[in-house]
């Protein structure tokens, strides 16, 4: 497998999106797509840009030491949660799709995405580093949670199994191999169509990661902040949920066009919906579970465990109806947590240099890459 095939000729307007038979997206050409969709993802995401050292959080630090001994576990536990999720997304959407991808403009929007993921993954640091006095111990007890650990199994499953099988076939083909890792010599079989199945899966699984998972979290700091309590840290939550909304978008429209580009994917959808649809739920009582984790020593101000049953299930009973599947639960047609509206409206976010809170000039600001020769000179 080549970094750049140009030995095959290939008309990109007639390649399919993954696995086409004229192998990999071959040069990078935007005048012309097959799909435009992906190209405006890229440019929208793309002027999205933002980095968190944009958003000032110095109050944070003082709002944080005047929260109750529950309301530090609710906001910490939610850091912790979503430092991993990030650090999934940071690396696995290029990992997984990009060796199977044909099109420039598929190929040139997961990396994007991808990257687009890191700056999250930064934001938790940002945050953690102005808030906590010693960073390393959010960071060495993510892996001590519990329902922590049950979520990163569950949202790498789907990814590892899909990588997996996407090596064997990129470098032995189709068929029966015998192959040795770790020690140990094991059978695989290597299916394009099974390989396919495993695709869609990662997807629907990434679907649910972007579109469910982050919402018990994304609801708790919006909370906070409507009683004006940690609001530079909502803020660059809503920042991050702006983003996570495009990359819902992406999902949800390779979902719509998969089957149509390509009929074994129309067949793949059927097969899987029963599946599909279990992930959904399996979601759905870990964001339960984890509000149960979040609340067990006390509820905030307009926010409880019950509530966010309720919440999550509404989110849930979106997504799927938006990819053609039915929702099992019986659903409010309002939000449950209607102020929430107004933190999940991302376009309405900011972040032209003149609006943003860089703390170089922020009044009150801290400047944290100060040296001795900042003062050369100076006297009072």
């Amino acid at each position: 497998m080549s970094v750049l095939d140009l030995e095959t000729k290939k008309n990109h307007m007639n390649s399919k999106m993954f696995l086409d038979v004229s192998g990999g997206p071959g040069i990078q050409r935007y005048d012309t797509v097959k799909y435009r969709q992906f190209d405006k993802l890229t440019d929208k995401q793309l002027g999205f840009f933002w980095r968190p050292e944009e958003v000032d959080i110095l109050k944070d630090a003082k709002d944080f030491k005047d929260l109750t001994e529950h309301e530090r576990h609710i906001f910490t536990s939610n850091l912790k949660r979503q430092i991993l999720l990030d650090s999934v997304q940071g690396r696995a959407p290029a990992d997984a799709f990009n060796p199977l991808v044909s099109l420039p403009e598929l190929e040139n929007w997961i990396t994007t995405w991808t990257f687009n993921e890191t700056i999250h993954s930064r934001s938790y640091t940002h945050i953690i580093r102005n808030v906590y006095s010693d960073p390393t111990i959010v960071f060495d007890e993510i892996d001590e949670i519990e329902p922590i650990l049950d979520c990163a199994k569950d949202i790498t499953k789907n990814y590892d199994e899909l990588i997996e099988l996407s090596g064997f076939y990129n470098l032995l083909g189709e068929g029966t191999h015998k192959i040795t890792t770790k020690g140990k010599t094991r059978t695989v079989h290597v299916n394009l169509y099974d390989l396919k199945k495993k695709l869609w899966l990662a997807l629907a699984s990434v679907n649910i990661l972007e579109g469910v998972r982050f919402y018990v979290s994304f609801a708790c700091s919006w909370a906070f902040a409507e009683l004006k309590k940690m609001e530079g840290n909502a803020k660059i939550i809503k920042l991050i949920c702006r983003d996570e909304n495009v990359h819902l978008g992406s999902t949800q429209t390779l979902m719509k066009l998969l089957p149509k580009d390509d009929k074994d994917f129309d067949k793949i959808k059927e097969e899987t919906k029963d599946q599909v649809t279990q992930l959904f739920v399996d979601a759905v009582e870990q964001e339960k579970a984890w509000a149960d984790y979040l609340f067990k020593d006390g509820s905030m101000i307009g926010l409880n465990a019950k509530l966010l049953y309720d919440y999550i299930e509404w989110i849930a009973c979106k997504r799927m109806t938006a990819i053609g599947l039915s929702c099992p639960y019986k659903t409010p047609q309002a939000n449950p947590l209607p102020w929430t509206a107004k933190w999940i409206a991302g376009a309405e976010v900011q972040v032209a240099p003149q609006e943003t809170e860089i703390s170089s000039y922020v009044v009150g600001g801290t400047k944290q890459d100060v040296e001795k020769e900042t003062f050369k000179g100076f006297s009072l």
